[in-house]
């Protein structure tokens, strides 16, 4: 059973706390269509045995570019502000390692609404591979984290992680649709318990139970003293 114990309208702008939010919409499609390339770039250099002339040509390339790209770089913290089907709205860093709008190594999980909690479905490749053919259990657990703490930031309020529990029943296999549900069991005060899963060809490889606990939102500052 979802609990929501805070509308949507209530929940604290990010700007709050003092950290840059940028809208999904704001994003460049030219940075959009870099970071795809950068993540197929990863894939590619990860698995190539291509000549050692190729491979410092571009090493050097790449060097490059990355002095280009560097002239300019966001604060550390800028939030990205998604807009679900659902008419909610999601936030996360932008460069979140698991589901950040511009982090090339993300897969990226993208979640959505449902009348239990969130759904996602992402397909790995061997960037995220641990035994042969399967996904990493450390990467596993990235995408339990994420989904149980965007469930509770979605249904509550925003949280940092304080357990996570992760159970494996069976091996997670590369290049697979895996299916990722979350949702909210209970709330007790500023702990929020959490649950989500893992389903690749409709069997269960993984789940979690977590808390998560509601960040204090900053008091605003006091007005300054009248001059005497």
């Amino acid at each position: 059973m979802t609990v929501n114990t805070q509308p949507v309208a209530e929940r604290p702008d990010r700007r709050i706390f003092g950290l840059p939010v940028v809208e999904q919409a704001q994003i460049p499609p030219e940075l959009r269509s870099l970071v795809a390339r950068v993540h197929d770039l990863i894939d590619a250099v990860a698995n190539t045995e291509v000549d050692g002339d190729t491979l410092a040509e571009a090493a050097a390339t790449v060097e490059a570019i990355t002095g280009e790209l560097n002239v300019a770089r966001r604060q550390i913290g800028t939030m990205v502000q998604r807009d679900l089907q659902s008419g909610d709205h999601e936030y996360g860093t932008i460069t979140n390692i698991v589901a950040g709008d511009t982090n090339p190594a993300a897969p990226p999980l993208v979640l959505e609404r449902t009348s239990r909690g969130l759904r996602g479905e992402v397909t790995l490749n061997t960037v995220y591979q641990g035994p042969p053919g399967l996904v990493h259990g450390g990467w596993i657990a990235a995408l339990l984290d994420q989904a149980v703490g965007s469930a509770s930031v979605i249904e509550t309020a925003p949280g940092l992680t304080a357990r996570l529990e992760v159970e494996y029943h069976r091996p997670t296999p590369l290049f697979t649709p895996l299916e990722i549900t979350s949702w909210v069991e209970r709330v007790e005060g500023r702990k929020v318990f959490v649950s989500g899963q893992i389903r690749a060809h409709g069997k269960v490889t993984a789940t979690a139970n977590g808390i998560m606990v509601h960040v204090e939102v900053p008091a605003d500052d006091p007005p300054d003293p009248a001059p005497s």
